[in-house]
């Protein structure tokens, strides 16, 4: 990988998880113009350890560490405040935020490949629905359907989607086991 290649690779994946890792930063520090700091600094330790990512790796899990301990060191630079959670707390947050997003990713991977299973028709009415963010009245009269037919099929959609993405999400917990 050339170096242009590794600085488009390192933007494009911060793009995607910018957003997330400063709602991230903002639930460990309280003071949101502290986060903006932490997290612009979290940014350049980032940009320089990113020879030390390995590509194809979970870029966001890799961020949300380098925050963390941007955080720990903050807390260890200001004075200490009675109402700030202590480390071990503010670690097990972490903990448990960082398996919540893998659960998300999860199921947002799994939401993908159901939506693939989908016969195409179903496939576009949803992208009508929800990324044309057309009205139910402008899909029945794109599909030739009542609007309480187009209202029935996305309910079934909606259904089999969440069936799917269950079924395998309990395969997948039980693979873990």
């Amino acid at each position: 990988m050339t170096d242009q290649d590794r600085v488009e690779y390192f933007i494009s994946e911060l793009a995607k998880v910018e957003r997330k890792l400063a709602l991230h930063t903002l639930t460990m520090v309280r003071n949101e113009t502290d986060a903006e700091d932490i997290l612009q600094q979290a940014k350049l330790v980032m940009w320089r350890a990113f020879g030390q990512f390995t590509p194809g790796t979970n870029f966001g899990a890799w961020a949300r560490k380098i925050i963390l301990n941007q955080v720990l060191t903050y807390r260890k630079k200001k004075k200490r405040d009675p109402l700030w959670f202590n480390d071990d707390i503010l670690l097990l947050v972490a903990e448990e935020v960082e398996q919540a997003n893998e659960a998300l990713e999860y199921q947002q991977a799994a939401l993908k490949e159901c939506v693939t299973k989908l016969p195409t028709d179903h496939r576009d009415i949803l992208q009508l629905r929800y990324f044309g963010k057309r009205s139910i009245e402008e899909i029945a009269t794109s599909c030739e359907r009542t609007e309480g037919a187009v209202y029935r099929l996305l309910s079934r959609i909606r259904k089999n989607l969440h069936d799917c993405i269950s079924s395998s999400t309990r395969q997948e917990a039980l693979n873990h086991v």
